[in-house]
């Protein structure tokens, strides 16, 4: 009897290790995919907070124009962008595992260059900041939000090439290219920061 509970657990031990070899040499998001965008997200951030961490309120408020967003507002609108980005990927990694639409999806550079063009972007008036955040409270505002999306990134076990937005466009996103465009937003208004700062009437 002792010998054949130890042939079945030998062979429930084999399956299951089989079963675990099977499902990480299916997923489709790689740990070169998850270091990758781990690496994007802690640079920008590390760029956020350097632009922004000896700010004064002057500089934090100050408007290129009255059409033109403040540091502060950016900043915000930056904020508000990582639970986007957050409900976003959550919803995205409960939908059924779609590997087949990566057949039709655009190549990840084609989301970076989208999201760093020159071209201005307009922004969903939920997006749009209120500006009612003083100064720097609008980074602690974007550090505690972003903080949520890296531990989600560096913990997940999801196939985030395998998980798709939930859209009927002919060129979805899987989650990994919505990554793209979370840590990409933030390297595009990094430009921006550094525009408003190169402002002749910028306050010193």
């Amino acid at each position: 009897m002792k010998t054949l509970f130890s042939c079945l657990f030998l062979v429930a031990t084999t399956v299951a290790f089989l079963q675990a070899q099977e499902n990480t040499a299916a997923k489709l998001w790689t740990p070169t995919d998850r270091q990758y965008t781990l690496d994007n997200m802690k640079r920008t951030r590390d760029e956020l907070v350097k632009e922004t961490q000896n700010l004064t309120p002057a500089q934090w408020a100050f408007h290129e124009s009255a059409d033109r967003w403040s540091i502060g507002e950016i900043v915000e609108h930056l904020a508000l962008w990582e639970i986007i980005w957050n409900r976003e990927i959550s919803i995205g990694v409960r939908n059924k595992p779609t590997p087949e639409l990566n057949a039709t999806s655009r190549p990840d550079s084609y989301y970076h260059e989208f999201i760093m063009e020159e071209a201005k972007h307009t922004s969903p008036d939920f997006t749009k900041p209120t500006g009612f955040i003083d100064g720097r409270k609008n980074l602690t505002f974007f550090l505690q939000n972003h903080a949520i999306n890296l531990a989600f990134i560096e913990s997940t076990q999801a196939d985030l090439r395998a998980h798709f937005e939930f859209t009927g466009t002919p060129n979805p996103r899987n989650m990994h290219q919505v990554l793209i465009f979370q840590w990409g937003h933030v390297d595009r208004h990094l430009r921006q920061i550094r525009k408003v700062k190169t402002h002749p009437n910028y306050p010193k």
